[in-house]
């Protein structure tokens, strides 16, 4: 307790030294106050205006188009127009719309022209509903309403032209890689079927070239098969023939002119032939494999109708004996077995002929696959790039129809720009009381810095504290009465100084409160 009215006796002590030197005050405060308040009077009028916009990012088209277009994410697209509205770019895009350029005339007005309208343009979000608020303040009422519309449609029409310039940009760059790849693909398919046509022989259509050898190779076993059960079978026919062969309906004879002629029954399938051996002759040429193989048979054929036709002539009259209906079905099954059988042999000779030629490029036939195996390869590559490529044009097409009839984007103005019909600044009212607190408190901190450097000692402890002396008593001064007086004076003085400043405070806080520009009165 006794420190704490010690603690409070030292700052009366304080007091009373800052008041012995009051006349600091009063020469602070005339010196700092109306300079100050003539100051803050002179201070121009600031304008602000503000404009809220609410960004809605859903969109109808989104659920429907999931999957078959490009689709982007709004909250990502709003967050980026906010960090980039205020880029340099657009800030010069700003400063031109709104004549602000031409009040600058070198490049050094300019850039600080930029940089302050970076710093007062301000944007920011209100809560967590996509809702913005845009504001600038300025000298002009009408010039802060169009900054702030001119940023407003920077905002709205930003991603729009930012949505454009993608899409424009993406189609563009899959219209270019599109026919890159056709052209690579066109390339590639030249490639290939070239290669194709040149290992034909080796390169089979389907399978692979030791498969083909492989089946063929069967074929040819099966074939041979074939030939040696109809051997077989016509053996079995010719020993169960009773009699020796005579006149039957194999064989017919008719005269035309000098000599009759014979026919049998190997000439329709001669004639029917030699046709489709013309006919192949017209599409191939006399190497190929199907013509070789018709030219054997039909000579297969003719030999078989020559060899009957002689056994026929060499008959002996007396030796006919009529066929019973038995021999004469057994004899023309004979002469069906034949006739299978010589077309059998020549598939066989044609089969052999293949082998062959297929194993004589056996050795080939790896380095060749590997080759064709490689260009395949890229060639499927491509392919695949191509019509992965196509498939997404086709999305970004999508995606710019559905931009074009429905933006994922809406932008509803909550608040349009005005131009305020009052001042929103500066706050006079507090830069006037600032200005009064500072010219007090200058001369009272001038007061106080002198009462330590140069005490007065008021009390009579103060000396016993200074001393250590005690204190036995305490005497009037003499001209005790003057002293008073000219203390009453004193304080009238402060008193009168003092009212005159906090009326002079009074006075402009008031005008301001009114809107009444006191200067402008005073001084017309």
């Amino acid at each position: 307790m006794q420190d704490l009215q010690e603690t409070i006796q030292l700052i009366l002590d304080y007091f009373r030294g800052i008041w012995i030197r009051k006349r600091y005050l009063i020469i602070s405060s005339w010196l700092l106050c109306p300079i100050g308040f003539v100051f803050v009077a002179n201070l121009p009028n600031t304008y602000e205006s503000r404009a809220q916009v609410f960004v809605d990012t859903r969109s109808m088209l989104a659920p429907l188009l999931q999957g078959i277009s490009i689709s982007s994410d709004p909250e990502l697209e709003v967050q980026m127009m906010t960090q980039t509205l205020l880029s340099r770019t657009n800030v010069e895009i700003i400063a031109r719309e709104s004549d602000l350029d031409i009040t600058a005339q070198t490049e050094r007005e300019y850039e600080q022209l930029i940089i302050d309208l970076t710093q007062d343009i301000q944007l920011r979000p209100v809560g967590r509903d996509n809702v913005f608020t845009i504001s600038y303040t300025a000298n002009d009422a009408i010039l802060a309403r169009t900054v702030v519309q001119e940023t407003l449609d920077l905002f709205v029409e930003g991603s729009l032209v930012n949505n454009r310039r993608d899409t424009d940009t993406a189609n563009r760059f899959l219209d270019e890689q599109i026919a890159d790849y056709e052209s690579r693909l066109a390339t590639a398919e030249r490639d290939r079927a070239d290669f194709r046509r040149q290992y034909a022989d080796i390169l089979p259509l389907s399978g692979t070239f030791h498969s083909n050898l492989q089946n063929m190779r069967e074929q040819l076993a099966q074939t041979r098969l074939s030939i040696r059960e109809g051997e077989q079978q016509a053996e079995s026919l010719k020993a169960r023939l009773t009699g020796k062969r005579a006149t039957s309906d194999s064989f017919s004879v008719r005269e035309d002119g000098a000599e009759p002629a014979i026919t049998s029954r190997f000439d329709e399938r001669i004639i029917a032939l030699e046709a489709n051996l013309d006919f192949l002759q017209l599409r191939f040429t006399d190497k190929h494999p199907d013509v070789i193989e018709t030219i054997q048979l039909i000579d297969s054929l003719k030999a078989a109708r020559e060899r009957e036709i002689q056994a026929f002539l060499n008959q002996e009259d007396g030796d006919d004996i009529p066929l019973n209906t038995l021999n004469q079905e057994i004899t023309l099954e004979i002469s069906k077995l034949e006739g299978t059988i010589a077309s059998l042999k020549v598939r066989e000779a044609d089969y052999v002929s293949k082998i062959e030629d297929l194993q004589s490029k056996i050795d080939l036939v790896p380095q060749i696959e590997a080759e064709g195996q490689s260009r395949n390869r890229n060639y499927d590559i491509i392919k695949d790039k191509y019509e992965e490529l196509l498939a997404r044009k086709e999305s970004a097409d999508l995606t710019q129809r559905a931009d074009a009839s429905s933006n994922d984007l809406q932008f509803r103005i909550i608040q349009p720009p005005l131009a305020p019909q009052e001042a929103t600044g500066p706050n006079r009212m507090i830069f006037y009381t600032v200005v009064l607190i500072v010219g007090f408190g200058v001369g009272g901190g001038v007061a106080f810095l002198l009462s330590q450097i140069t005490p007065v000692l008021v009390r009579g402890t103060q000396l016993s504290t200074v001393s250590n002396f005690p204190i036995l008593g305490a005497v009037t001064h003499l001209q005790i009465d003057d002293i008073k007086r000219r203390n009453r004076w004193r304080m009238v003085v402060f008193a009168l100084s003092s009212g005159t400043i906090f009326l002079i405070y009074l006075t402009f806080v008031v005008t301001d409160l009114l809107n009444i520009n006191l200067l402008s009165e005073i001084l017309p």
